[in-house]
């Protein structure tokens, strides 16, 4: 099996999640999540977290918002997220206050997007979202939205260098997944691409 099928196994965290990208609403979960993965937690944190939301169907900005702070902070401490509970949900209803009184919708904001440049503007001017959020929810869109270009992230990068990977794009996820699951936590002997990995061949 060559590199490119091994990385093509690997699931993406919104496959993982059991999203649909290609269905609206399954967008606006993942850009859910992506905030939630931006921060500096696990990503088991982020994807209990996540869960929650689910549960709770918090899963609209409408939802979201009639939630309210106290119970968000509820949520996101159930998740594990204690060191950026206060924070994430400020930032969860300033985002989708602004997300409804600018756009109407995610869908809405895309299409006023007037390039890939332009989409990653319009994302970053949410409070909170930055750059590392903006690169985990576009880089699984690549394909289904367009104006979904994002410059490859530097670890995705970096490992594609170890494995001698040309094309980053098309394998972003998985290679994001590989160097914080397996060479973060130096699980190299379990990893499913460690024979074409420079690291191991010194």
């Amino acid at each position: 099996m060559s590199l490119e099928e091994k990385l093509s196994e690997i699931k993406s965290y919104s496959e993982e999640l059991g999203l649909d990208l290609r269905d609206p609403s399954d967008r606006f979960k993942w850009f859910l999540a992506s905030i939630l993965f931006a921060k500096r937690i696990s990503s088991e944190i982020a994807k209990r977290t996540f869960q929650l939301f689910l549960r709770e169907g918090l899963t609209s900005p409408d939802k979201i918002l009639e939630a309210g702070w106290n119970r968000l902070v509820e949520i996101l401490d159930s998740g594990g997220y204690v060191r950026y509970d206060f924070s994430t949900a400020s930032n969860l209803l300033e985002i989708m206050r602004k997300l409804k009184d600018e756009y109407g919708s995610l869908e809405k904001l895309y299409e006023k997007a007037r390039s890939p440049e332009d989409l990653e503007r319009k994302l970053m001017d949410f409070k909170g979202v930055g750059p590392t959020c903006v690169n985990i929810f576009l880089r699984e869109l690549r394909g289904i939205w367009d104006k979904a270009k994002p410059k490859p992230s530097k670890i995705a990068t970096e490992m594609a260098e170890m494995l001698g990977l040309k094309k980053i794009e098309s394998y972003e996820s998985a290679l994001v997944r590989l160097r914080l699951e397996y060479c973060k936590k130096k699980r190299c002997m379990e990893c499913p691409v460690r024979k074409y990995c420079g690291a191991l061949r010194k």
